[in-house]
């Protein structure tokens, strides 16, 4: 969805967060369920809930939903969150991966109860392991994984039962041991709950409920060289912490009768998972599978690049936590998934920036403006606004002189009567400044714009001027001598494709945009940007919003700010 419909869209939506009122809405279907569970007094009258992230990659917005939905209603109802790392596939998981959710949790603003690992359960879990298997709802099955599926059986049509479903408990316990204790290969038996290979539900089927995988746990070494899958250990460690409301996405909707059977056939903490759609946003990807390929492939120079949807790399692009989380009330609560327009995003991040952003001035693509009745080597100092949204924010001074950068693009030897920035015949203010005429512009050796002349009207300064000349457009400057040198990063959606996972004749890293990063070097800003600390967002008058990068900038030396965002949605892709 783009164009004027999106515009329409987006500025009801500026109007309802100026306007100081909260927009009125119904209560989502999560917020009446435990609205009803508080009223019924269920769970003890408590609203306990978790994020329980595998540690196999960083967080990306689509996690970053599931944090607000999750600590967002414990918050609203008195309640209170766990985070749980869900660590059951050793090869795939870090230490590394681990302090990066746990710093990407924090920098949205939600504190934990309590932190717990999945592997904190393993021996609790292997008990209830040797419940299930002793009250004959569990047997070691000794086939292939091949042979396992192929008995599945498909929708509409029972599976074929295991030979070794009908082990004794016995039997099946003398195994499991062994299993753990190491003395068979990997992928020679799992562990399969006994449920009904004719259930309508393919998950119901005799799932896995352990693997052997003789491969190092970042948490627990070589202890352990069995393994539970996820469906027997997500609502075991659920039940074990007493989590009332066990919030997820769709995707794990048929996976819930699963949850309730080992709950109920357990008898322990009955604990309820209910879902919600997941978050789909256009021009982006959410696999962590793919996002790692970007990584290894060299595509993108890290988790944390700015193009990247994780929320370390759009935490370096200038994102705040406040325009997420305001993303995610927007985008809000369904039953159903659908695709959310990258725009909304964008829109968030404006919507609070303009709110705290220092304005500053800085070029990108200088050339020399010089006012020739200026005196020479004498500098003015002009006050000008912090942030004219926030009248906490101040006003802070500015050189003005002789010498001053301007875009290049402000000016023009040829421009009809729309044109309200700079050229022969035109007057524009300068930000903040005075009232300037186009004098005279010299040109270098191979014919290009080096500068532009101009005269200022000494009575037409920022408020206070007197003259009583019109002047239609406004440019942003930088005074010369004083300016800094900086590296500037115009950072664009990675992809030019809305849906680039979604094309079967084509690998997903075909619809990369390549002009997703242009950099530009010797970029002029105001003396005040100096001393930017790394994170701290501007808005960069008339460009954008910007923020110093928490990588490569280092007040003082190396100054490297990346551009979060355009003031106006200016995307031109498909």
């Amino acid at each position: 969805m783009h164009g004027t419909k999106l515009r329409r869209i987006f500025a009801r939506m500026s109007n309802q967060a100026h306007s100081g009122d909260a927009p009125t809405r119904s209560k989502n279907f999560i917020e009446q369920k435990i609205e009803r569970d508080l009223a019924e007094g269920k769970h003890g009258g408590q609203v306990l809930t978790r994020f329980p992230p595998e540690p196999n990659g960083y967080l990306h917005i689509g996690h970053a939903k599931a944090i607000c939905v999750s600590f967002g209603l414990a918050e609203q109802y008195g309640g209170a969150t766990n985070l749980r790392f869900d660590d059951t596939n050793p090869e795939k998981e870090s230490t590394e991966y681990v302090e990066a959710i746990r710093k990407d949790v924090s920098w949205l603003g939600f504190e934990w109860q309590s932190e717990h690992f999945t592997s904190d359960y393993f021996e609790q879990l292997y008990e209830f392991a040797l419940t299930l298997i002793r009250q004959g709802d569990a047997y070691v099955d000794d086939q292939s994984p091949a042979d396992i599926a192929a008995q599945k059986g498909a929708p509409g049509v029972p599976g074929t039962p295991s030979p070794f479903r009908d082990r004794t408990p016995e039997e099946n316990q003398d195994l499991f041991r062994r299993m753990r204790s190491g003395e068979f290969d990997e992928g020679s038996r799992v562990l399969r709950a006994k449920i009904d290979m004719g259930h309508e539900n393919m998950l119901m089927r005799d799932p896995l409920m352990y693997r052997i995988k003789k491969v190092a746990h970042h948490r627990t070494g070589d202890k352990w060289c069995i393994y539970p899958m996820y469906d027997f250990a997500h609502g075991q460690s659920d039940a074990i912490e007493h989590i009332t409301h066990s919030l997820c996405s769709l995707e794990f909707e048929n996976h819930r009768p699963l949850y309730n059977w080992f709950i109920e056939k357990l008898g322990i903490y009955p604990s309820e998972q209910t879902e919600f759609a997941r978050l789909n946003l256009n021009y982006t990807i959410m696999s962590k599978r793919k996002l790692l390929r970007l990584v290894e492939e060299g595509h993108v120079e890290g988790w944390n690049d700015p193009r990247m949807p994780t929320l370390s790399g759009l935490r370096r692009r200038g994102y705040s936590p406040e325009s997420i989380r305001l993303f995610a009330e927007r985008v809000g609560l369904a039953k159903r998934d659908n695709i959310i327009d990258f725009g909304l995003l964008e829109w968030a991040l404006r919507e609070h920036l303009n709110k705290v952003a220092t304005r500053v001035m800085g070029v990108l693509n200088p050339i020399k403006l010089v006012v020739v009745n200026f005196p020479e080597n004498e500098v003015a100092w002009l006050p000008t606004d912090n942030n004219p949204e926030d009248e906490g924010a101040g006003r802070r001074d500015i050189p003005f002189g002789r010498e001053l950068w301007m875009e290049a693009d402000d000016f023009k030897l040829e421009a009809n009567k729309k044109w309200f920035r700079l050229a022969p015949g035109k007057t524009v203010r300068l930000k903040s400044a005075y009232i300037v005429r186009y004098v005279d512009h010299v040109l270098d050796a191979s014919g290009q714009i080096q500068e532009v002349h101009v005269e200022y009207f000494p009575d037409s300064k920022s408020g206070s001027d007197t003259s009583g000349i019109k002047a239609k457009g406004t440019l942003h400057w930088v005074h010369a001598p004083s300016a800094v040198d900086a590296e500037v990063r115009l950072y664009d959606r990675l992809f030019d494709d809305p849906a680039p996972d979604q094309h079967e004749d084509k690998d997903f890293t075909a619809f990369l945009n390549p002009t997703s990063l242009t950099l530009l070097k010797g970029c002029k800003l105001e003396p005040s940007l100096a001393t930017a600390e790394p994170g701290t967002p501007y808005q960069f008058t008339r460009l954008g919003y910007f923020t110093a990068d928490e990588v490569h900038h280092v007040p003082g030396e190396r100054l490297v700010f990346n551009r979060a965002v355009t003031l106006k949605d200016g995307w031109k892709g498909s």
